[in-house]
């Protein structure tokens, strides 16, 4: 699984040993992705905040108000079970620069630690990632909307072959069961920000959100 690149604006160092919270404060702002089964690149990117108190363990994401409450499972430490009674791993590899959680689906939760006031500002800047626009008839204009559905407004177009940066992306709300995703992304060459359907991208390497 692709590894963002480490934050440096930590909120707080937490110990190796134990990750537990500072004794002033036991909620810290961070920044959180997650990542379908097997995929390379998260499908949601968003703020959130982290919270630990004797061990339980609460994320909340701000970008569309999941909560995840984790309780520890007895002496087997970095197991938990979340709020509906599923299995969650911690696992290693981003080091001080946060935890990363295996969900009972076998997603992935990415928590960074990271005080700023919103991700991407100029003190913390994700990386680029690069995808391209297409149409499923020649020539059509493909809609940037103001929101992540259908029933948004259009504040602009963008045509096949266009370049953006995806800069986040969300689970497709119009229908029921969709396998869609929405995307908030930023044209190349004009900075236009808006969000554009999944089936008019063609992402980054393997396509992968």
């Amino acid at each position: 699984m692709r590894i963002k690149t480490v934050l440096l604006s930590a909120a707080t160092a937490i110990a190796a040993a134990g990750f537990g919270l500072p004794a002033k404060a036991d909620t810290v702002p961070a920044h959180c992705d997650l990542y379908a089964p097997g995929e390379d690149y998260a499908y949601l990117s968003s703020n959130c905040t982290f919270s630990q108190r004797q061990g339980h363990i609460g994320v909340q994401i701000q970008s569309n108000g999941a909560r995840y409450d984790l309780d520890p499972v007895g002496d087997r430490p970095g197991n938990f079970t979340d709020q509906f009674g599923n299995a969650v791993f911690r696992e290693s590899g981003i080091g001080d620069a946060g935890q990363i959680f295996r969900l009972g689906d076998g997603s992935a939760l990415y928590v960074y630690w990271d005080d700023a006031s919103s991700y991407g500002s100029d003190s913390v800047q994700p990386p680029q990632r690069v995808a391209t626009l297409m149409a499923h008839e020649r020539g059509s204009q493909i809609n940037l909307r103001s929101e992540s559905t259908l029933y948004s407004r259009a504040v602009g177009y963008g045509l096949a072959g266009d370049q953006v940066n995806i800069l986040n992306c969300v689970q497709d709300g119009d229908t029921a069961g969709s396998s869609l995703n929405w995307c908030r992304v930023q044209f190349l060459v004009s900075g236009a920000i808006g969000w554009v359907r999944s089936d008019f991208i063609i992402f980054p390497s393997d396509g992968a959100l």
